[in-house]
């Protein structure tokens, strides 16, 4: 049997296919190569390009291949595109969901995990999130996960295919090897766009918004290293083969926060670069501060975090990109 990664050439896609490479499950990838990279995959791991909503290139999958498990990664990210965007959104992210899930349906795929996000909260009136806690999401691409997740829901309850949904909070970091990172162009990842100032690849970066109700005005968020994230799914992996529930959800960050100038001010110290940073007013669909309570992934799924410092994310960041780029100008405004 083989896991299908979705979105498998993307910054968290291909990490999550070296992990599985590492340990030695079969593993395809599927991925339009909209915004991933072809030569963040290694060579020997299967590599399909193509749609997630293509119903024929699905069956041909999950029938050449004897698919058992999907990790879901596939989608569009971009919160302010969302809002400017949003049938664009829900069809690449919801939609062709819908179609992807009725491929595991019909071809009786027994595990499904997918990439969920801290924007189904939305705004949050507690200190911390948890999964327990309101949602409310203010943006089309919180709502279009949203609404993966109760399919995901409701197919388990109907179909019997066991599935887990990760909330996301933010993302940073690199594989600690050198493999893989964030590689898309045109990044909008606070830490991924501040590294690029750092290194000379941009002229400056944006702050967005400097009058928010926290502690310095600046947004805050539960960032999360790359690769615990990747842990989390190795250990919901492992859940899943093992639980007798059909449907989980579990928030996956540290349970602290970050503001954006303390981001600024990591990346800052650790390159020994002092960027320039304009400010600009708030972007659509931004809340003021999310933090989640990620006590719940501990405690079920076993997962121990390895990297959770903010300084460590950004050296990890900074090596990758001094790799990835090797330091030609950057020539987008941020």
């Amino acid at each position: 049997m083989a896991v299908l990664v979705t979105g498998g050439a993307g910054y968290i896609g291909s990490n999550m296919v070296l992990a599985l490479h590492d340990r030695g499950e079969r593993v395809i990838v599927l991925d339009d190569l909209s915004t991933g990279l072809r030569d963040l995959l290694l060579p020997e791991v299967p590599f399909v390009q193509g749609d997630i909503g293509d119903d024929s290139l699905l069956d041909q999958i999950f029938t050449t291949h004897a698919i058992d498990t999907v990790i879901h990664f596939a989608a569009r990210i971009v919160v302010p595109d969302s809002v400017t965007d949003p049938l664009g959104y829900y069809l690449n992210n919801t939609v062709k969901a819908h179609r992807l899930i009725s491929a595991c349906v019909r071809h009786g795929v027994g595990h499904f995990i997918f990439s969920s996000t801290a924007a189904v909260y939305g705004e949050s009136a507690s200190q911390a999130v948890h999964e327990a806690s309101d949602l409310k999401p203010i943006s089309p691409y919180g709502t279009s996960k949203l609404m993966v997740e109760w399919m995901l829901r409701d197919t388990a309850a109907a179909h019997g295919i066991k599935a887990l949904a990760l909330r996301y909070f933010n993302v940073a970091g690199a594989d600690p090897q050198g493999r893989s990172g964030q590689s898309g162009h045109n990044a909008t990842h606070l830490i991924k766009v501040a590294v690029e100032a750092a290194l000379g690849l941009r002229p400056h970066m944006t702050l967005f918004g400097a009058d928010y109700p926290t502690r310095d005005g600046t947004c805050i968020r539960d960032y999360v290293h790359v690769s615990d994230l990747i842990a989390a799914h190795l250990c919901g992996l492992d859940y899943l083969k093992q639980s007798p529930k059909g449907f989980s959800v579990y928030n996956c960050a540290y349970g602290r926060g970050a503001s954006v100038l303390e981001v600024i001010d990591s990346v800052k110290r650790i390159s020994g670069v002092d960027f320039s940073v304009l400010q600009a007013g708030r972007r659509a669909g931004d809340p003021a501060s999310i933090i989640a309570d990620g006590q719940a992934l501990r405690r079920d799924l076993g997962w121990q975090p390895c990297h959770d410092s903010l300084d460590e994310m950004v050296r990890h960041a900074l090596m990758w990109e001094r790799k990835r780029s090797n330091l030609q100008p950057y020539s987008h405004q941020s």
